[in-house]
């Protein structure tokens, strides 16, 4: 059971990486732009809360995540160009070992409680409203 476990966390730490190069390889110039194009919108989906099929639906909750996205993955990274990907694969593990910026982590959840209060301030009754 642990070495299964141990494979499905292997596998996805790959599956984070390659959609990191995926990333890079959309900002390189490089990159025919059709394929650019492609490749955010699939990095973006990947790293996006919401699915296209929502993990609360029993087994096919998952497809997306087990099916979809590793054969899109596969689908675009055949479209770049291979000096291209093997750059941006080893930038993609060069950058597995740097500590996450806590500044951006910062500024991500100040965005989301503004967003948040807003969204109250904006439900929220008014107080002086006629009775």
């Amino acid at each position: 059971m642990r070495r299964a476990l141990r494979r499905v966390k292997d596998w996805a730490r790959a599956l984070k990486r390659e959609v990191h190069a995926l990333y890079l390889a959309a900002r390189d110039p490089r990159t025919p732009w059709p394929v650019r194009l492609l490749a955010v919108a699939i990095a973006a989906y990947a790293l996006s809360p919401i699915d296209l099929i929502p993990d609360v639906i029993p087994v096919l909750g998952y497809l997306d995540e087990v099916i979809l996205l590793p054969l899109a993955i596969w689908l675009v990274v055949r479209l770049i160009p291979p000096a291209v990907m093997a750059e941006h694969r080893a930038a993609a593990l060069r950058a597995e070992g740097r500590p996450v910026s806590r500044a951006g982590a910062a500024a991500i959840v100040t965005l989301w409680l503004l967003a948040a209060a807003g969204l109250a301030w904006w439900l929220w009754p008014a107080r002086g409203a006629a009775a």
